[in-house]
């Protein structure tokens, strides 16, 4: 039986929460292969349509490849686009890993994020750690919706078998911190990972000093 105030599981968003990522590296490798320098490719790149049907696995990686050679003018095949879609991740965020660490033997630990094949591939490779370190991930591309669309939290509480309530979830987002919150999870906005220890040592868990 959950105990009073402390939720039956913890979901983690990754990107921004556990590892870093600068989109500007992408620009930064891409800038070789494109009639566009670094500033043009910032300002023409969006997180429009076709990102978010890749993310959703509407569309495939080739597809949206071809779909960001034509807008950013970038000369490359696909790999050397690939590799410099791949280029964003930084590392773990050690703070917030050793927390994981400590707590997912306390309450379960899952995590769902919006990522596309591509780059789940990348990071799985780069950390696996990560990846090692949940009961499951959800994935944007494999469950066909993304955060903050309600259906996300809907999808895992029924997949869990538990309450949105019973849900403590993570993310550095504030739009799916709203979502979440609005789907009836206890929402956790991450700017540090100062806000993720202080939800933890506020519904119970034993954290080690950092």
């Amino acid at each position: 039986m959950r105990k009073p105030g402390r939720p039956d599981v913890l979901l983690f968003d990754i990107g921004g929460v556990l590892i870093d990522f600068d989109w500007q590296r992408m620009f930064t490798a891409w800038e070789p292969i494109s009639r566009l320098d670094r500033e043009g490719l910032a300002r023409t790149f969006g997180f429009d349509l076709a990102y978010e049907q890749h993310e959703r696995g509407e569309i495939t990686a080739e597809a949206y490849f071809d779909h960001l050679g034509a807008m950013l003018q970038l000369q490359g095949d696909r790999a050397r686009i690939a590799e410099g879609w791949n280029n964003i991740f930084l590392g773990e965020i050690g703070e917030t890993m050793t927390m994981l660490q400590a707590v997912r033997g306390q309450i379960p630990c899952y995590a769902f994020t919006n990522t596309n094949r591509a780059h789940y591939e990348a990071w799985a490779a780069m950390f696996p750690d990560v990846l090692q370190s949940f009961e499951r991930i959800f994935t944007s591309f494999e469950t066909a919706c993304r955060k903050p669309e309600p259906r996300v939290f809907e999808y895992v509480a029924r997949t869990l078998e538990v309450s949105p309530d019973a849900i403590m979830f993570f993310d550095d987002a504030i739009e799916n911190v709203q979502a979440a919150s609005s789907a009836g999870l206890s929402a956790v906005h991450v700017r540090s990972p100062a806000d993720v220890r202080d939800a933890l040592l506020a519904i119970g868990c034993r954290l080690p000093e950092l």
